[in-house]
This record gives C-alpha cells, sequence and structure tokens, in this order.
C-alpha cells in the first residue's frame, strides 16, 4: 500500500457507512454508560437506604423470641433443619423418632409426627 492509497478521499457511499458506523457506537456508548449509572445508582441506594441496620437486606428487624419445649425422659434431639416456613427437629425417645415443627418467626409449635417401629 503506498501512501497515495492512504490519503485517497472516501466515496459517497464510503461516507456514509462511516457515518452510521459512528452513530452506531455513539448509541451503543450512551447505552453503556446510562447501564452503568443505574447499576451504581442502585447500589449506592441499597448501600445507604441499609448501612446501619442490624439486619440489613431482611426488611424490617426481627425481634429475639424465646420458647421452651421439654423432651420426654432419655429422648435426643438427633437432627434439625430450617426451612422458609418452618423449623424441623428430629427426636429419638424410647425406641422411636419423632418430627416436631415450628414456626420460625414465633417459634410456637406447629406439628408432630411420631415414627414407631412395628411390633
Amino acid at each position: 500500500m503506498s501512501d497515495t492509497d492512504a490519503e485517497k478521499p472516501l466515496t459517497p457511499e464510503q461516507e456514509a457507512a462511516v457515518a452510521k458506523v459512528r452513530r452506531l457506537m455513539m448509541i451503543s456508548s450512551a447505552t453503556l454508560v446510562v447501564g452503568m449509572a443505574a447499576v451504581f445508582g442502585v447500589i449506592g441506594y441499597k448501600v445507604y437506604q441499609t448501612g446501619d441496620s442490624p439486619a440489613a437486606g431482611t426488611g424490617a428487624p426481627r425481634t429475639l423470641v424465646e420458647a421452651i419445649d421439654r423432651l420426654p425422659p432419655g429422648a435426643r434431639v438427633v437432627g434439625t433443619a430450617i426451612g422458609e416456613a418452618q423449623i424441623l427437629v428430629t427426636i429419638e425417645a424410647g425406641g422411636a423418632t419423632e418430627l416436631r415443627t415450628y414456626d420460625p418467626d414465633t417459634l410456637r409449635p406447629l406439628g408432630r409426627l411420631r415414627l414407631t417401629p412395628q411390633p
């Protein structure tokens, strides 16, 4: 390629294509800037809105709830599981297994299921 080829004037079709590419790049760049500003704006809003909250990001702070549930004599807790709607405690007592469910917000008992071996 010689120096004279690089300095040739563009044809009207080439100028139109270059103008179209520039326009598309400007639209693309503007979209990118607006999108990044929105993301950083949301992050900043979340950080400053819940910055001093004891339960950040979980909505309203929860209050401390205490409950007592007595186990039968000789019983032991075998396992626990926590879900969105309940807390499950597995208890082994007298050769039988018992499942107890509780409400996670109030710790009130929701139900019991006793599994006993067949005689």
